[in-house]
């Protein structure tokens, strides 16, 4: 996840503010085509991923973020700076793509993208009034529908078959992770009497890869801007749902007018089913994967699981509890 907050640098309204009596740091790469006319390079120190990240100042004033990795990343990065390039015409409120390419004699990659202005969603949204946190959960649903308007490539292997590889994946991890989800069998349960759902699931394409609260910010103006895509792949778009538990843990009105916004109202029953499937499959992961961070890391994903497990009355329900299908301020 991405952040625009405490990064070193002073923010206003979103945008980082150059500071006379700032000492403008140097970038590691002085070769990247036009870096030499920029105002001010200020790092970006928040977020999960590994990109070494840095908000730029451009010769106009513009403002944008430049992404460096090794050169190991450079297929997946090249994937993530195509993908942006496919939904610029549709107009979403993300990062244009600006420039992509190799730097440090060969030995890193970038991307430069326009900076997205606003503040974290998750950050502000207990101040806002509870028809802002279903309005706003709207809106993602609306922009999410509107990015999976893009097909994956014909190529892509069928999605049950992938899929059905990624489940056995994850239970593995979690059989021989060093921490246990109390009440694991439920949700293994209802994933071996769900995972034939697969099959129906044909039509794949493009999806955030990391599509939540924590990567969207508000632009004080009503709107909501999307961040993040260094997960960006293809697959089934209500996959994408798998991560709302982030949402729903900071509004369930959020979480809830994200599906709304998503069908235009009109949600039907089998996504609930696939949600449900989706969800446990990604918290047997989320478990393995907070082994790499530490103990309290550890210990935060195995309460976010017995929550996952409440929602779903131990995945005896496949709606979770917190959904309001029909919200009226």
């Amino acid at each position: 996840m991405e952040e625009h907050k405490d990064t070193g640098a002073v923010f206003d309204a979103g945008y980082p503010v150059r500071l006379e009596e700032m000492v403008l740091m140097q970038l590691p790469h002085g070769d990247i085509p036009g870096s030499g006319s920029w105002k001010s390079v200020q790092p970006i120190n928040k977020g999960w991923s590994t990109d070494e990240k840095y908000c730029i100042e451009g010769d106009q004033g513009q403002w944008m973020l430049l992404r460096l990795n090794t050169m190991s990343q450079y297929t997946s990065k090249r994937r993530e700076f195509d993908a942006l390039q496919r939904l610029e015409p549709l107009g979403l409120p993300i990062s244009k793509p600006i420039a992509f390419g190799v730097c440090g004699e060969g030995t890193t990659v970038y991307s430069l993208l326009s900076w997205i202005p606003g503040e974290d969603v998750r950050a502000i949204i207990g101040g806002l009034p509870a028809s802002e946190h279903y309005r706003l959960g709207y809106q993602a649903g609306e922009i999410l529908k509107v990015m999976h308007g893009l097909a994956a490539p014909m190529q892509t292997e069928p999605w049950a078959k992938r899929f059905n590889r990624k489940i056995d994946r994850n239970i593995q991890w979690h059989e021989k992770g060093p921490a246990k989800i109390a009440g694991a069998q439920h949700m293994l349960r209802f994933i071996e009497e769900n995972r034939c759902l697969l099959e129906t699931r044909q039509q794949q394409t493009l999806q955030h890869g990391d599509y939540h609260i924590g990567n969207m910010v508000f632009d004080g103006a009503g709107g909501l801007g999307i961040i993040d895509f260094n997960r960006c792949d293809y697959g089934d778009p209500w996959e994408e749902f798998n991560r709302i538990v982030w949402c729903a843990e900071s509004s369930p009105l959020f979480a809830s007018g994200r599906i709304n916004g998503y069908f235009c109202g009109c949600v039907p029953e089998e996504f609930f089913r696939l949600l449900a499937l989706y969800m446990a499959v990604n918290q047997l992961a989320a478990v393995a994967w907070a082994a790499a961070f530490g103990p309290e890391e550890v210990k935060s994903m195995l309460e976010q699981a017995q929550q996952v497990l409440e929602w779903f009355h131990g995945f005896r329900e496949h709606v979770p509890s917190w959904y309001v299908p029909d919200f009226q301020a």
